[in-house]
C-alpha cells in the first residue's frame, strides 16, 4: 500500500492565477508559504525559515481559489505530491480558508463554506455554499 497526501497550513504569498491548460481544463496556481521555527541548542538564538509551496487547483476548487482567496489569506491545504518538469506542487483535494487580514469593508462580509460532493455515480459534482466561520471545498477526488 502506498501514501501519497500533503497537508499544509499557512498564508497566500501572492494572489492566485489562473492558467488554461492544452486540454482546455482550468487550473488555478497560488502559493503557500509556511515557517518553520527553531532554537540553536548551543547559542539558545530563535531561528525561523520560511518554505513557499506551489498549488494547484482543479475544477471547482479552481473556481473557488480564484473566487474567494487573495494574497495573505491563511488556508489549509490537503493533496498529493506531484512532481513534473524536476518541479514538486501539490495538487489540491481538500481546501479550508481559515481567513486573513480583513479590510474595514471586508468585516461585515460572511465566510462561506464550499463544498463539492459527487453524485453516487461520481459524474456530476455538486456545490453546497453555507454561511459558516470557515470555508471548506473539496475535490471530490
Amino acid at each position: 500500500m502506498n501514501l501519497n497526501k500533503a497537508k499544509l497550513i499557512g498564508n497566500l504569498a501572492a494572489e492566485p492565477t489562473a492558467k488554461t491548460l492544452p486540454s482546455k481544463a482550468a487550473v488555478a496556481i497560488f502559493t503557500v508559504a509556511t515557517s518553520h521555527a527553531w532554537t540553536d541548542f548551543r547559542t539558545k538564538e530563535r531561528h525561523q525559515a520560511a518554505e513557499y509551496h506551489t498549488v494547484t487547483a482543479f475544477g471547482k476548487l479552481d473556481e473557488v481559489v480564484l473566487k474567494y482567496l487573495k494574497k495573505g489569506d491563511r488556508v489549509y491545504v490537503e493533496g498529493r505530491l506531484r512532481t513534473a518538469r524536476g518541479k514538486t506542487e501539490i495538487v489540491a483535494q481538500n481546501l479550508i480558508m481559515l481567513g486573513g487580514a480583513k479590510s474595514k469593508n471586508d468585516q461585515a462580509k460572511d465566510e462561506v463554506i464550499v463544498e463539492e460532493q459527487e453524485e453516487a455515480e461520481g459524474v456530476n459534482p455538486m456545490v453546497n455554499v453555507l454561511k459558516r466561520g470557515v470555508c471548506q471545498a473539496h475535490s471530490g477526488k
